[in-house]
């Protein structure tokens, strides 16, 4: 499974899905329109805004518009190279799942590594660029390692 983990809503009925794994793929709803017909309604581009990822397995508008993630990652064209923060976006949410799996607030581990909150949620959310010092910091508090590599 494909985990996906920041949704950009496009132009018309296109959006850009970020995965796991740094790719970012674009996928236009409407060509699985032929099978469901029913996606015809996220033309309207009020109803198409409403879309959200649900979990990290798919991108919901209700509960009769949907697409998995499988289905975009595979049909989607690939587009990360028209974004420069794919990496960070990925390094943020997996500081967040782990955080999580920890059962700890963003407050409390910013807290146990002496760094503030407000910095703290921005590097979960993708917004931030941390230096090897701070990720080092950051996996010490998680009971983590970081591993770094260039391919």
């Amino acid at each position: 499974m494909n985990k996906a983990i920041k949704l950009v809503l496009k132009e018309g009925t296109t959006f850009d899905l970020y995965f796991f794994d740094c790719r970012v793929k674009r996928y236009n709803i409407l060509s699985l329109a032929g099978k469901f017909p029913q996606l015809y309604a996220l033309k309207d581009r009020n109803l198409f805004l409403k879309g959200h990822l649900l979990g990290w397995s798919g991108v919901v508008w209700n509960d009769e518009l949907d697409v998995d993630c499988d289905t975009v990652y595979d049909e989607g064209i690939d587009v990360t190279e028209e974004y420069d923060d794919v990496i960070l976006v990925a390094l943020g949410y997996n500081i967040k799942q782990l955080r999580i799996e920890k059962n700890l607030t963003q407050e409390e581990l910013a807290k146990l590594i002496g760094m503030d909150q407000a910095d703290l949620s921005k590097l979960e959310k993708g917004l931030g660029n941390p230096s090897i010092k701070t990720l080092n910091r950051i996996a010490d508090g998680l009971n983590s390692k970081i591993s770094i590599s260039i391919r």
